[in-house]
């Protein structure tokens, strides 16, 4: 898929977290919905950090580009590392290790884990990576003619407000986890959902994705899941555009809603 439609999904996909957790009993305060959405938004693209052209490696210039030149390397070393008889050979990393289970279980718990050890700075820190990210994604028609010190400066301004508003007593701090110390202990969640989302997206495209690394299937340990081959479509086709995304809008809209206890 391309980014725009992977942070319409990463968006969509946490505010049916929140009607579910509403329905079962742990409704998210309003903020929590709102942060939510746009960091799963901007996590729904972060898996392309093995890929050079895509939309994170231009989200921080010359930092994200670099960074991503690393990871690609890195996922290329893992992959050939760690590749079985039936797995073929590759030029590079795109789509295998931050294409997995693990690295978006991983990245999401590192995140928790640095919200709760490092406080108001990594929360501010983590928000506006993910603001910015969530800005390229949901408003690229915009983002893609706009300067990037501009997006940066809305990214930090709204991350700088939201937190300011999830500080505020009751509106989801500690959503989740009530224990003394793990306020912000839930933000890793829709950064492990945005991860996946992006993989599963990507499962429905031709090349598939091997989300499931490193547990094997048959002679494959990057096994590329998906669908039927008939049911694929190529990232970027009229399937995606047409269809996917105003779906995505559509459920993200009324899970909203729903979550929000409108509906």
């Amino acid at each position: 898929m391309m980014g725009p439609a992977h942070s319409l999904s990463g968006a969509a996909a946490w505010t049916g977290v929140g009607a579910a957790a509403g329905a079962a009993g742990h409704p998210m305060p309003w903020p929590v919905v709102v942060v939510g959405a746009l960091i799963c938004a901007g996590a729904a693209l972060a898996p392309d950090l093995d890929h050079k052209s895509a939309t994170i490696s231009r989200a921080f210039g010359p930092i994200s580009r670099a960074l991503c030149g690393v990871i690609d390397k890195l996922s290329h070393t893992v992959y050939t590392a760690t590749k079985m008889k039936g797995d073929s050979r590759r030029a590079g990393g795109h789509r295998t290790l931050t294409h997995t289970w693990l690295w978006a279980v991983l990245v999401g718990s590192g995140m928790s884990a640095l919200a709760v050890v490092g406080g108001r700075w990594a929360v501010l820190g983590i928000l506006f990576v993910h603001m910015v990210l969530a800005i390229a994604g949901l408003l690229w028609r915009a983002a893609r003619g706009a300067s990037d010190v501009l997006i940066w400066l809305l990214g930090a301004s709204s991350a700088w407000i939201l937190a300011d508003i999830l500080d505020q007593p009751g509106n989801g701090a500690n959503w989740l986890f009530t224990a003394p110390g793990q306020e912000y202990l839930w933000l890793g969640l829709p950064i492990v959902l945005g991860a996946l989302v992006h993989c599963v997206g990507d499962a429905l495209t031709v090349s598939g994705c091997p989300i499931l690394w490193p547990i094997p299937v048959g002679r494959k340990r990057w096994y590329p899941v998906g669908p039927p081959k008939q049911m694929r479509f190529k990232a970027g086709s009229w399937v995606e555009m047409k269809i996917l995304m105003p779906a995505f809008t559509l459920a993200g809209t009324m899970a909203g809603l729903d979550a929000l206890g409108v509906l």
